[in-house]
C-alpha cells in the first residue's frame, strides 16, 4: 500500500504528472458559500489591543444603524461566480498540466453551486459536493468535505446536516457520518484537521480532534493537506494521519482568484472512479503546485485582497467588497453592508483600513513584503516526503 501514497511538488519535479491522465482539483469555493465572520470577535479575546477599536464599531454600530454588531449572524462571500471558479481550477489542470480536470466544489453548508454548474454543459458532470461545518464538543465545529452526494437526494441530505447543525448530538453526527459511509461513491474527507479554526486554543483543540476521531475515524476516508495552510500544519496533518492510519489528500481551499495550490493526480476517468481509487484501492497521488512554495503570509494577503477588491465587470450587487459583506439590518433581514451605510458609503476609517490592505498588494510594497515573507528554505526541508503511507 506505502507505494500508491505519494507527494510530488511540481517546482522539484516538473514530470510528476507523466505517468497520470487527469489531476483533481478538491475543497473550492465561490459565491455562494457564506464565510462566517464570527472569528471577528474572537479577535478581541486573543488581542486585546483590539478590544477598544472594536468595541467602538460595535457601539457606533447601535448609534448609527439601530442594530448590535452580529459576528456570527455575518458573513461574507468569495468573489467568484461557480462558473468562474470552475473554470479557474479547470483551466489550471488543462494549462499547467495538460491533464483531464475533475473538480469538486465544496462551498460551506450548501450545494448550490454544484447545482447551478450541472446546468453548464461544460460541467454537468461534476459532483454534488458540500464543506459541512459539523459541531462537535460544544466549542468546535469540523469542516468535512463530503464529496459526490447521490444527485437525487443531495437536498435530503443538506437537511439532514443544517438538522444536526441546528442541534447537535454527537451520537447523532456518528449516525449521519455512518450513513454517508454506507454510501460507496461518497468520499469523506477530514478537513484542515489540525487548524485551530474557532481560536479555542491549540491542546483543546487537538483534544477535540482526538475525540472526533476515537468515535468517527472508521468514516473518515482520508484527511486533507490542505493548499491554504502554512507547511507546519501540514506535518501535522500528516503525524495524525500516520496516528490513525488514514490517507491523505489534497484540499486547496480557494476563496480568491489563485487556483488551488495543490490537486490529486490520478488515472480515473469519472469523479466516481476516482472516489474508487481512494476508498477502495488506498491510492492518493498528491501534487503541490508551484504557488504552495511562495511565502504563507503572501499568499494569504492575496487571498485577502481577492476578497476586497473591487470587480467592476462582475454582475450588479457583487462588484464592491461591501456589496459581498452581508449582516442583519435593523429589522434582523440579512443585506449587503452597502446597503446598510447610512450615508452610502463605508465610514471613513474602514475605509482607510480597505485601502491600506489594498496599498499592500501593490508594486513594490507587495515584492518587498514577499522577500521580507520568504521561507523557501524551511518549505523545501519541511516537505521533502515524497512517501506518505
Amino acid at each position: 500500500m506505502a507505494g500508491l501514497r505519494r507527494i510530488s511538488y511540481l517546482w522539484k519535479d516538473v514530470d510528476a504528472a507523466r505517468n497520470s491522465s487527469t489531476a483533481v482539483s478538491l475543497h473550492s469555493h465561490t459565491n455562494q458559500s457564506k464565510e462566517t465572520l464570527d472569528f471577528l470577535a474572537n479577535l478581541g479575546n486573543q488581542y486585546p489591543l483590539l478590544r477598544p477599536i472594536l468595541a467602538r464599531y460595535e457601539r457606533r454600530a447601535r448609534e448609527l444603524y439601530g442594530t448590535p454588531l452580529k459576528y456570527a449572524a455575518a458573513y461574507w462571500t468569495p468573489p467568484l461566480t461557480p462558473k468562474l471558479a470552475f473554470d479557474l481550477e479547470s483551466r489550471q489542470i488543462e494549462e499547467r498540466l495538460n491533464l483531464r480536470p475533475l473538480v469538486s466544489i465544496t462551498d460551506h453548508d450548501t450545494i448550490a453551486a454544484p447545482m447551478l454548474l450541472r446546468t453548464v454543459a461544460s460541467a454537468r458532470h461534476i459532483p454534488v459536493s458540500v464543506e459541512w461545518s459539523a459541531p462537535f464538543g460544544g466549542d468546535q465545529a469540523f469542516h468535512l468535505g463530503i464529496h459526490n452526494l447521490p444527485s437525487d437526494s443531495g437536498a435530503a441530505w443538506m437537511k439532514i446536516f443544517e438538522e444536526y447543525t441546528a442541534s447537535p448530538d454527537e451520537k447523532r453526527l456518528t449516525e449521519i457520518l455512518s450513513a454517508l459511509d454506507a454510501l460507496p461513491n461518497v468520499l469523506i474527507v477530514f478537513n484542515h484537521p489540525c487548524w485551530d479554526l474557532y481560536l479555542i486554543g491549540k491542546e483543546k483543540a487537538a483534544q477535540r480532534v482526538q475525540e472526533f476521531l476515537a468515535a468517527n475515524h472508521q468514516f473518515m476516508h482520508a484527511f486533507e493537506l490542505n493548499g491554504l495552510r502554512h507547511w507546519r500544519e501540514n506535518r501535522e496533518v500528516i503525524q495524525l494521519a500516520k496516528q490513525w492510519n488514514k490517507l491523505l489528500i489534497s484540499g486547496g481551499d480557494r476563496h480568491g482568484r489563485e487556483p488551488n495550490a495543490n490537486v490529486n493526480l490520478s488515472n480515473a476517468s469519472s469523479f466516481t472512479e476516482f472516489v474508487h481509487e481512494v476508498r477502495y484501492e488506498g491510492r492518493s497521488h498528491i501534487l503541490f503546485m508551484p504557488q504552495y512554495a511562495q511565502p504563507w503570509k503572501h499568499r494569504i494577503l492575496q487571498s485577502t485582497l481577492d476578497a476586497i477588491r473591487d470587480y467592476p465587470d462582475f454582475p450588479l450587487g457583487s462588484r464592491h467588497w461591501d456589496d459581498r459583506v452581508w449582516h442583519p439590518g435593523p429589522d434582523g433581514v440579512m443585506r449587503p453592508a452597502s446597503e446598510l451605510w447610512p450615508t452610502g458609503h463605508a465610514p471613513a476609517l474602514l475605509s482607510f483600513v480597505i485601502h491600506a490592505v489594498r496599498l499592500m498588494g501593490t508594486s513594490p510594497v507587495s515584492d518587498s513584503l514577499r522577500l521580507a515573507w520568504s521561507e523557501s528554505r524551511e518549505l523545501r526541508f519541511a516537505l521533502g516526503e515524497d512517501a506518505i503511507g
